[in-house]
């Protein structure tokens, strides 16, 4: 049987690769089963993934798109500060390995401690890190759920944390939790979430020292190499049978939260051999508002997009960034400088980035590239002024009709894959009612595959509470491709009256809230379609 690397045959490369990834997956199902707040134990806002010493991603869970990408860039910051065995780092810092400051990342370093047959005790030596990435409810800031549709520098978001030791060698750095704690709403859920996180990164300990008792150390860390070499030499010929050339494409956000006026996303993705190079070049500067996103938030929206548009059966890992290649000038929207506001453009930013990359690459691939979709994640944010519960959503929406089939109902799109918040834990853990959660019958463009439909929620408010809402595609529609119709724009309501797309607003008990989000894009003529 032909060697892989490292000596590693196909088969035990395959079952190394499953029970890497499977120790990704049980890290998720730790950190949501352990976690306290909807937003991650309901809709799953987290991502976990396993790395080597190197700092190179090697296994991931399923999770979220945004977090994942950019993940590599949270694990070289930890690095730069010496990590030791027994250390917790914990960060939110989109200038230091972050993305927006609501998600913070937990990165242990790993260095299991165990005698194995082959090479002896392995003390002290780091041969990975586990990372885990969850949406907070609340960091702080100028408003509750630190999603504040106005801010225009980051201090207003909420607590900035550079990578900082939560444990250093073993041992709890109870000051720094309590300096956390202190600048959060609701600090008791913080606590148990970031001991979710905690757990999450110490099960994976305990998975890969299983692992090194079961296959033996120096044929587990010659996996962590197998799988990163397969995996790009899958990426790299998918690449290949691409039609080498420059593809363009623009497209615009619907202002920053400050200003209404358009904000141009301009890209140039030239394909050449095995490696595709993406430069926004022509985007516009850094904007007031907070619709600025880190380059790692652009990075991971390319990965994604390249992911989509080849063979999904290639292990993610950093195997898969390899032949990929992003940048934009310093001090655009896509890789804007201190103190930016940019916690919107984790969210709704990194949408359009996908958008864009799609729409550039549809000329190389046109029968792998969906019509738009909803291109949004419709943040809503409701958290009571005395600090009491903060609930956040991203809201589904549809899915671009795809070129042999409808675009999907009511989904999440791009750069999200969480769930939804279940109307019966909404109403149970906070003072809100669910007046009307359905599909938006016609929203999808027509065309010979339909677009997917929208979703209206409408949201009742009990209490005296501050509504924030960060969305897109409420001027521009979602585009349908090769005589597909466009789908329909989204809408936001507060008691019947319409709303900016991004605002954030007081609001007295009784109040409802309306969310109707944008259809997908329809494929094809609609006069070809079968009913």
């Amino acid at each position: 049987m032909t060697d892989v690397s490292g000596g590693i045959d196909p088969v035990t490369l395959e079952v190394l690769r499953n029970q890497l990834e499977s120790v990704a997956e049980e890290m998720g199902q730790t950190l949501i089963r352990g976690a306290y707040s909807p937003n991650i134990k309901e809709r799953r806002d987290c991502s976990t993934a396993l790395f080597d010493a190197e700092g190179r991603m090697v296994a991931q869970a399923e999770h979220i798109p945004v977090h994942l990408g950019a993940m590599p860039a949270a694990v070289a910051a930890v690095r730069e500060h010496d990590p030791q065995p027994g250390d917790v780092f914990v960060l939110n810092d989109p200038f230091t390995g972050g993305t927006h400051l609501p998600d913070v990342t937990m990165v242990s370093p790993i260095a299991p401690g165990r005698d194995d047959d082959e090479d002896g005790d392995s003390d002290g030596e780091i041969v990975g890190y586990a990372v885990s990435r969850a949406h907070h409810a609340d960091v702080g800031g100028m408003t509750p759920g630190s999603m504040p549709a106005g801010a225009e520098e980051i201090y207003q978001e909420g607590l900035r944390l550079p990578p900082t030791r939560l444990v250093a060698g073993g041992e709890p750095r109870e000051e720094v939790r309590s300096l956390v704690l202190a600048n959060v709403r609701d600090p008791d859920e913080r606590r148990a979430d970031l001991r979710a996180q905690q757990a999450a990164n110490e099960r994976a300990a305990e998975r890969l020292a299983d692992l090194f008792d079961d296959h033996g150390r120096e044929t587990v860390l010659s996996g962590f190499d197998a799988v990163i070499d397969y995996s790009r030499e899958r990426l790299a010929d998918e690449i290949a049978a691409l039609p080498d050339g420059t593809y363009e494409a623009t497209d615009v956000l619907e202002g920053d939260g400050v200003t209404d006026e358009d904000v141009e996303i301009a890209v140039a993705v030239t394909i050449d051999g095995e490696s595709i190079d993406v430069d926004f070049s022509g985007t516009a500067a850094q904007v007031a508002g907070n619709l600025n996103a880190p380059l790692a938030v652009a990075t991971s929206a390319v990965y994604f997009v390249v992911r989509c548009l080849t063979d999904p059966e290639i292990p993610p890992n950093h195997g898969c960034y390899e032949p990929v290649r992003v940048s934009a000038p310093e001090g655009s929207l896509l890789n804007p400088t201190a103190p930016a506001a940019v916690v919107g453009g984790n969210v709704e930013t990194s949408q359009r980035v996908t958008d864009v990359v799609f729409t550039a690459l549809a000329e190389a691939a046109p029968d792998r590239v969906p019509a738009q979709g909803q291109g949004t994640m419709n943040n809503l944010t409701i958290g009571a002024r005395d600090g009491s519960f903060a609930y956040y959503e991203t809201i589904g929406g549809g899915f671009g009709a795809r070129p042999e089939r409808d675009g999907m109902d009511g989904v999440q799109v791009g750069m999200t894959n969480t769930l939804n918040t279940p109307v019966e834990s909404l109403e149970t853990e906070y003072p809100l009612r669910v007046e009307r959660y359905a599909l938006r019958e016609g929203s999808g463009g027509r065309g010979r595959h339909r677009g997917g439909e929208g979703l209206e929620r409408s949201v009742t408010v009990e209490t005296p509470a501050t509504v924030s809402l960060l969305t897109e595609r409420r001027r521009h529609a979602p585009k349908g491709v090769a005589g597909g119709e466009d789908g329909a724009t989204g809408e936001n309501l507060i008691d019947g009256e319409a709303v900016p797309a991004k605002t954030t607003v007081d609001v007295d008990a009784g109040t409802t809230v309306t969310v109707r989000t944008p259809g997908g894009g329809g494929h094809g003529d609609p006069e070809e379609r079968e009913e």
